[in-house]
């Protein structure tokens, strides 16, 4: 291809997709596109997928419905799905939408490039788990300046097989990158102006390669020079082990944030979900990281309505949480996913999930509104990102993630700084810029 085509990216879901994303434009940006943000004029369009929440396949063919006027007027327009939709989906994508030019799998998007080049002589669908590492066939992007913060991929996949989950089937078992190759990537992002790294996995704390756990690669990171702030997620309790644990309170770059899904408080549908720990397991783990690291604010994620849940099961849930007292969380109801075992049980009535979703939201948000509360009146060091809405401002990060927004100069960004606590609002921390 010759001179600079316009590619459009929608990206779904979660961190993983958004560094996936990134990569995927890079392995197109060397083959003459440039994106864009808008699909209006775009040359490709590519929907980056994610197969966690309720009907997120329809949401995709709905997406893709837009798309048909854009198609129309440019017949040489490419249409791509990528991701865990593609993986699940696969030829019944183009069955249903036959304008879409590429499917492809969230493990062979490194193919992109050569699938494009085929796709002028008809529909091309690759969603095979490949035997080669995508990372080490993907080409390196520009040394464009980037904002402060970063995802980093380190491991994927999941060998857990939740019952509710699909991420086995989409992603595959689990895969753990070479650190050295993890390390050379994260001298390239510091180089571009990165100080953040948030290391990404569907169960990352299971990383292991070369004999290092992610505990040492923690470590080993933190010895770069330019690197201020390391963060993980997402994490299974069963692979907490003592070193990452210790690394907590050892490590001052190791953000005090940690997200460790539960998922339920009930035993009986933590057993009916797979998922190999109990909820005494999961409290006692929690005293052993606050232990280590007192500070440390909990985040985690809920299914409410699982198959078999009745009111017990659902008051433990509340129980647990008002333990926790969990700084943020993730609540939904359950919904089936075809090929899981959970989605072959029968189901609680979509009222009672319903109901019972809205009293576990409402316990969640009083103890996230005062864990904000908790932070008026502090000093908080800040990593500055972003200009805020109103002129003269700038929005950060504070240490547990949450949005702090503040009057200062845009030539800050990337810098940490610190900021008193003035007050707490709906989803941010409005806070004042302390001088050196």
């Amino acid at each position: 291809m010759t001179g600079r085509k316009k590619l459009f990216i929608k990206t779904y879901g979660c961190q993983m997709n958004v560094y996936d994303s990134e990569r995927m434009g890079d392995a197109l940006g060397a083959r003459g596109f440039e994106q864009v943000d808008s699909p209006e004029g775009a040359d490709m369009i590519l929907l980056n997928t994610c197969h966690i929440r309720e009907k997120a396949a329809e949401k995709v063919y709905s997406e893709l419905g837009r798309y048909k006027g854009l198609k129309a007027d440019n017949p040489g327009l490419k249409i791509g799905v990528a991701g865990c939709v593609a993986q699940a989906e696969g030829e019944e994508i183009i069955r249903r939408q036959p304008m879409v030019d590429l499917v492809v799998g969230p493990q062979a998007y490194h193919r992109l490039p050569e699938m494009l080049d085929k796709a002028g002589n008809g529909p091309v669908v690759d969603t095979d788990f490949p035997a080669e590492d995508k990372f080490t066939h993907l080409p390196r992007g520009p040394k464009a300046k980037r904002a402060p913060s970063a995802f980093l991929t380190v491991q994927e996949g999941c060998d857990k097989f939740c019952a509710f989950c699909v991420v086995p089937y989409t992603r595959g078992a689990e895969v753990s990158r070479p650190p050295a190759r993890l390390l050379e990537e994260a001298r390239d992002l510091l180089a571009r102006g990165v100080v953040e790294i948030t290391l990404l996995g569907q169960n990352v704390n299971a990383y292991q390669a070369d004999g290092w756990s992610l505990a040492r690669l923690i470590r080993e990171m933190a010895k770069l020079d330019g690197l201020k702030r390391i963060r993980f997620t997402t994490s299974h309790p069963n692979d907490m082990g003592d070193d990452l644990i210790a690394a907590f309170g050892e490590e001052e770059k190791l953000m005090p944030y940690l997200h460790l899904p539960v998922q339920s408080g009930s035993d009986k549908i933590l057993k009916a979900m797979n998922r190999k720990h109990t909820a005494e397991g999961y409290l006692e783990l929690l005293e052993r990281i606050r232990a280590a690291r007192p500070d440390i604010a909990l985040s985690g994620d809920f299914i409410v309505g699982f198959p078999g849940e009745d009111e017990a099961d659902f008051e433990a849930t509340l129980e647990l949480c008002q333990e926790v007292r969990y700084a943020a969380a993730y609540s939904f109801k359950y919904s089936p996913r075809p090929g899981t075992p959970a989605a072959e049980r029968s189901h609680v009535d979509e009222a009672v999930k319903a109901e019972r979703l809205q009293r576990l939201q409402t316990l969640l948000g009083e103890h996230q509104f005062a864990f904000q509360q908790s932070m008026v009146g502090q000093t908080l060091p800040v990593l500055l990102e972003r200009p805020g809405r109103e002129a003269g401002q700038m929005v950060g990060k504070s240490p547990y993630l949450q949005a702090v927004h503040m009057d200062a100069e845009p030539e800050l960004a990337g810098r940490i700084v610190n900021a008193k606590i003035l007050r707490s609002e709906r989803n941010s921390l409005a806070g004042a810029l302390l001088k050196p």
